[in-house]
C-alpha cells in the first residue's frame, strides 16, 4: 500500500467497492455529511441486478436511518410492508404468535432508493465496472470502503491483515419468491421421504413474498437437488410447500443452492481500507440481520469519520463500537442456525412447545418478551407444558428418581477454597446454608475431593475422613432443618493433573511454591508449561481410585445428601480420560471414545453401587474442549448416552477448561446449545449451566424444552436469595418457592423513592 495518503488526512476522496445496500448507504452518508467529498462507488453488476428478493429492517435500524438521513427514511417508509404475526406450521397445524412488528421492502426497491439518493447528493456510481485493485485505490484515495460482500476480494487481498475465518455450515438453501403476500412471517416444516425441509417466508410487497427453502446437506443430496437445474429445483420446492403457497408457483432470480458461510475477521481495517457488512462479518439469514448489520455499519462509520480528526482514529472507533454488537448478533445467528441444523431431533416436541422453541431459538426472544407480545400464545404454551395458572415455568417441580425438586433452579457447584485439611467449616455452613434458604430447588456443594492428592488447592474440601463427613453432616442438617424442600447435592471429584495449585485469588492454576503433592492423570501431560507433570496412572492405581470414590460416596450417603454428582468435566481426573487431548493411553482405557469412557464408567458404576437406590446420581461433563482435535458435540451426545445407560439420572452439561489453550465462544447462555442437543438426541434430562443470569432466561430454557434444570453460579454469589427474589419480581407465591418464616416480611419488593409526594396539579390558565 505504498503511496497511500497519510493516515491523518481528511478523507476527501472516498472509494466504495460494492454497490449493495451497505456500500450505497455508506456512500450517501459520507457525501451528505461532507459535500466536499468526492465519493465513487464501483459495482460490477447492473443497477437492477440483485441477490434475493426482500429485505427486513428492524425499528432500531430505521431509527438510526431517520436520524442520519430523513430523506432515505421517508422513501423507505413509503415502500414498507408491515405485519405483526409469526406463523409456525408443523405437521399440518399452524400456531400464530403476534406482536412482533416487522417491516420489509423489496431489495430492488431498496437499491433504487439508495441509487436515487446517491445521485441527488452527487455520488458517482459506476455500474458494470470492476473496481481497481485495492492497492491502487488505497494509493489514490483517502479512504477505501470495502463493501464487496461475503466473497470479498478486498478481504482476500489483505488476508494477512484482516485474518478472516470462514466457516461453511451443514445446510443448503435457495432464495426464491412467490407472487402473493404471505399474511405473516412464516416457518413451515416439511417431513419428506428424504428428510426434513423448512421454509422461511415473509411478504415484502403487496403482491410478493420472499421464500427461502433450506435443508441439511444430506437431505439435499438424497432428494436429488444436487443434480437438478434451477427451474426443476424451483418447481420441486413449490410442490413440497404447496399448502403454504396455495398451489401457486415459485420464481427465481438466477437462484442457486448454497451453503451459508459465517465470516469473522480479526481486524476490520488496514491502513485506509475498511471492511463493511458481509465483507467483515456475516449472520445467518434466519435472524434477518445481513442488510441490517451492513446499514448499521454504514451509519457508525459515517458518524465516527465526522467526529474524529484522523481516518485512523475514526476507523478504530468504528470497529470498537460495532464489533461487540456484531459479535452478539453472530452468537444469536449461530444459535438460530444450529437450531435449524438439528431440527429433525425436535419434531416430536409438543406442538406449541415446538413453536415456542423455534421463536426463542436465538435466545434474543425470551419468555417475558413473548408474554408482552402475545400473552394468549405464551399462556397456551404454558398450559400445554403443564404449568399451573400463574406459575412461571421455573417454579414447576421436576422429579429425579425418588427426589422431587420443587423448582428448576440449581445453585451450581462453586469452589470456595476455604477448607482446612479438607474439612468444611463455618464458612461453608453459612455459604451453603444461605443459598439453601434462598429458595433454589437444589443446592450443590463445590467439588468435594476423594483424597488428599485429589485436591485442586490446599483449601479444597474432601470426604476421605470421618471428621470431614461429620462437618458435612452439620451443613446438610442445617439445610434440611431450616430450608425444608430444598435438596442438597454433593459433587465428588479428583483434580487429576490440575492439582497442587495456589488458591484462586493467589494465582489460578499456578503451582504451589511449597507444600505441593505429586499428581496423577490419564497421561503424563502437564496442564500448562508451568504445571507439574503428572504421572500416568497404573492399572493398580485405577483400582485404588475407584475405591476412593466409592468410600467418599458411602460417606456422602451417611451425611444425608439428597443427590450425588460425579465430576467428569473441566479437565479434572475423570475428564482427563474422556478427552482425546488429555488421554494418550494405549491400553484398554485409551484410544476410541468407547475406550476413553471405560474408566469414568467404572467409577460411576462403583459409586452407584453404594449410593442409595432411591437417590439420584448425575454426571457433569465438558461437552466440548473448545480446541481442535478435542471432544466434539457429537462425542458429548455419545458420552451422555453411555452414562444414562449406566444409570445417570441427568447430565450436567458444561464445557471446556480441559486444555489451557482453549478458545471458548463466550456469551449469554453460551453452553446451553450443548445441553439442548444432548437432551434432544440422547433423550436424557439435562442441567444447563453457563452465563445464565436472569429468571427470564431460566423460564425460556425450561419452557422451550432445552433444559430440565438450570444451574446458576455467579448470580448466587451476587444474591444468595436469587430464587426468592425471582419469585417476588414475578409476583409468584405458589408452592414452587417458599420464603423461610423469618424472611416472609421481605417477600415483597421494597418500594423505591418517596410515596408521600403530592400529585402534580393542573396549571390554571389566565
Amino acid at each position: 500500500m505504498t503511496g497511500a495518503p497519510p493516515p491523518g488526512r481528511r478523507p476527501l476522496r472516498v472509494a466504495v467497492i460494492g454497490g449493495g445496500p451497505g456500500g450505497l448507504y455508506a456512500a450517501a452518508l459520507l457525501k451528505r455529511f461532507d459535500p466536499a467529498r468526492r465519493v465513487t462507488v464501483w459495482e460490477r453488476n447492473a443497477p437492477d441486478d440483485t441477490f434475493g428478493f426482500g429485505v427486513v429492517l428492524s425499528d432500531e435500524t430505521l431509527g438510526g436511518i431517520e436520524h442520519a438521513d430523513p430523506v432515505v427514511y421517508a422513501a423507505l417508509s413509503d415502500a414498507f410492508v408491515r405485519w405483526d404475526d409469526i406463523d409456525v406450521v408443523h405437521r399440518g397445524v399452524r400456531h400464530t404468535c403476534g406482536g412482533h412488528g416487522f417491516a420489509a421492502l423489496g431489495r430492488r426497491r431498496l437499491l433504487e432508493i439508495l441509487h436515487e439518493r446517491c445521485r441527488t447528493l452527487g455520488v458517482e456510481l459506476r455500474f458494470r465496472t470492476e473496481a481497481p485493485h485495492p492497492d491502487r485505490l488505497a494509493a489514490t484515495h483517502d479512504l477505501v470502503v470495502a463493501a464487496d460482500g461475503v466473497h470479498s476480494t478486498t478481504r482476500v487481498t489483505y488476508a494477512h491483515a484482516f485474518r478472516p475465518a470462514v466457516e461453511e455450515h451443514r445446510c443448503r438453501y435457495i432464495w426464491l419468491a412467490a407472487d402473493f403476500a404471505l399474511d405473516a412471517f412464516r416457518f413451515d416444516i416439511a417431513e419428506t421421504e428424504h428428510g426434513v425441509m423448512q421454509l422461511h417466508g415473509y411478504p415484502y410487497a403487496a403482491d410478493a413474498s420472499t421464500v427461502i427453502v433450506e435443508m441439511r446437506e444430506e437431505v439435499w443430496r438424497a432428494a436429488g437437488f444436487a443434480d437438478t437445474g434451477e427451474r426443476e429445483s424451483v418447481e420441486r420446492c413449490a410442490k413440497v410447500f404447496a399448502d403454504t403457497l396455495g398451489g401457486r408457483p415459485l420464481t427465481s432470480n438466477n437462484s442457486t443452492w448454497t451453503a451459508f458461510r459465517t465470516v469473522v475477521t480479526a481486524r476490520w481495517s488496514h491502513g485506509n481500507v475498511v471492511l463493511l457488512g458481509d465483507a467483515a462479518h456475516t449472520a445467518h439469514f434466519s435472524i434477518g440481520s445481513g442488510t441490517k448489520l451492513a446499514v448499521e455499519d454504514a451509519l457508525t462509520l459515517a458518524a465516527r469519520l465526522a467526529e474524529h480528526p484522523t481516518v485512523g482514529g475514526a476507523l478504530t472507533a468504528y470497529e470498537e463500537e460495532r464489533r461487540p454488537v456484531v459479535a452478539s448478533t453472530q452468537r444469536a445467528a449461530r444459535a438460530s442456525l444450529e437450531w435449524f441444523e438439528t431440527l429433525s431431533s425436535r419434531l416430536d416436541a409438543p406442538p406449541r412447545r415446538f413453536a415456542f422453541d423455534l421463536l426463542t431459538r436465538s435466545r434474543r426472544v425470551t419468555h417475558a418478551g413473548l408474554r408482552l407480545r402475545d400473552a394468549r400464545f405464551t399462556a397456551a404454551v404454558e398450559r400445554e407444558s403443564g404449568c399451573p395458572p400463574g406459575t412461571p415455568p421455573m417454579f414447576t417441580p421436576f422429579r429425579l428418581r425418588g427426589l422431587t425438586l420443587r423448582n428448576r433452579v440449581v445453585v451450581s457447584p462453586m469452589d470456595m477454597y476455604a477448607a482446612v485439611d479438607g474439612v468444611p467449616g463455618d464458612f461453608h455452613l453459612v455459604h451453603l446454608g444461605a443459598r439453601a434458604l434462598g429458595g433454589a430447588g437444589l443446592v450443590m456443594t463445590e467439588m468435594v475431593c476423594v483424597s488428599p492428592r485429589g485436591r485442586i488447592t490446599p483449601g479444597c474440601t474432601g470426604l476421605w475422613t470421618s471428621r470431614q463427613a461429620e462437618a458435612w453432616r452439620r451443613v446438610v442438617a442445617f439445610a434440611h432443618r431450616h430450608a425444608p424442600g430444598t435438596a442438597l447435592g454433593v459433587q465428588l471429584g479428583h483434580c487429576g493433573r490440575k492439582g497442587a495449585t495456589k488458591l484462586m485469588w493467589e494465582g489460578m492454576d499456578e503451582p504451589l511454591d511449597e507444600g505441593g503433592w505429586p499428581l496423577v492423570a490419564a497421561s503424563p501431560l502437564p496442564y500448562t508449561p508451568r504445571s507439574q507433570v503428572p504421572r500416568e496412572l497404573t492399572r493398580a492405581e485405577l483400582t485404588d481410585l475407584r475405591e476412593e470414590f466409592t468410600a467418599a460416596a458411602w460417606r456422602a450417603a451417611r451425611c444425608g445428601f439428597d443427590l450425588l454428582e460425579l465430576h467428569c468435566a473441566h479437565g479434572y481426573l475423570l475428564s482427563g480420560f474422556l478427552s482425546p487431548l488429555t488421554n494418550r493411553r494405549t491400553d484398554r482405557y485409551g484410544g476410541s471414545l468407547e475406550r476413553r469412557l471405560r474408566f469414568p464408567l467404572e467409577v460411576f458404576d462403583a459409586v452407584r453401587s453404594v449410593w442409595p437406590e432411591e437417590r439420584p446420581m448425575t454426571v457433569r461433563i465438558s461437552a466440548t474442549d473448545w480446541a481442535d482435535g478435542g471432544t466434539t458435540a457429537e462425542d458429548a451426545v455419545e458420552t451422555a448416552r453411555a452414562f444414562a445407560a449406566h444409570g445417570a439420572d441427568a447430565v450436567d452439561v458444561s464445557t471446556g477448561q480441559v486444555v489451557a489453550d482453549e478458545r471458548p465462544a463466550y456469551g449469554r447462555s453460551y453452553q446451553t446449545p450443548f445441553a439442548d442437543r444432548i437432551r434432544h438426541e440422547a433423550g436424557v434430562p439435562v442441567i444447563a449451566v453457563g452465563a445464565i443470569s436472569s429468571w427470564d432466561d431460566v423460564n425460556s430454557l425450561i419452557l422451550a424444552g432445552r433444559a430440565d434444570l438450570c444451574a446458576l453460579a455467579r448470580p448466587h454469589l451476587y444474591d444468595p436469595n436469587w430464587t426468592l427474589h425471582a419469585a417476588a419480581e414475578q409476583e409468584y407465591t405458589g408452592e414452587g418457592v417458599v420464603w423461610p418464616a423469618p424472611y416472609r416480611a421481605g417477600s415483597r419488593r421494597p418500594r423505591a423513592g418517596r410515596a408521600d409526594a403530592s400529585r402534580p396539579r393542573p396549571t390554571l390558565g389566565d
